[in-house]
């Protein structure tokens, strides 16, 4: 049912420039779409804004190309896997997400203490590809077959990202007091 009230609301906004069809989509897909890039820039809530605007502008100027192959949210989140990936590859000219320089800052913006700052920590022990397959699998509770849809990568492949990615996690978490993670 909620997948055939996304299509109604695309139709909508294609069809008709709905822009209230689309700020119901919005509002159905802002907490997730936000959470996904907070997780994936390691808990920094302004660049999560910013990334997700994006997300939203892109997928605004070209739901018109939705052509319902896949779910709305599959379409979504490869439209944010795409913004993420291209913020990576510009930040890469100037300075990595590992650098020294942006994880103080991500220390501290942080907020909130404890076991969250040590799973954002752990999270930034991932290769980018790997932090994106945890969170979508883990977080986001999405499946294989979406995840290989969203990010272009054979099943496999998405399996094998989530595996190394969860041992790097229980490594990091075992090293630094959490006992009984794997």
């Amino acid at each position: 049912m909620s997948q055939l009230n996304d299509i109604s609301l695309v139709a909508q906004v294609v069809v008709f420039k709905n822009t209230r069809a689309f700020d119901e989509l919005v509002k159905k897909y802002q907490s997730p779409i936000r959470r996904f890039f907070l997780n994936l820039t390691c808990g920094d809530n302004e660049l999560s804004d910013d990334l997700a605007q994006d997300t939203f502008i892109k997928a605004y100027t070209s739901i018109a190309s939705f052509k319902n192959l896949s779910s709305f949210s599959t379409w979504l989140y490869r439209i944010a896997y795409n913004v993420f990936y291209d913020y990576i590859r510009s930040r890469k000219d100037t300075i990595g997400l590992e650098s020294k320089e942006v994880d103080s800052t991500f220390k501290t913006e942080q907020e909130n203490v404890g076991q969250k700052i040590d799973i954002y920590q752990s999270l930034k022990k991932l290769k980018d590809i790997e932090r994106t397959c945890i969170t979508l699998f883990y977080m986001e509770d999405v499946s294989i077959e979406k995840i290989t849809e969203i990010m272009g990568c054979p099943a496999g492949t998405i399996k094998s990202h989530l595996s190394r990615g969860k041992e790097k996690l229980a490594t990091y978490l075992k090293q630094n007091g959490y006992d009984g993670y794997k």
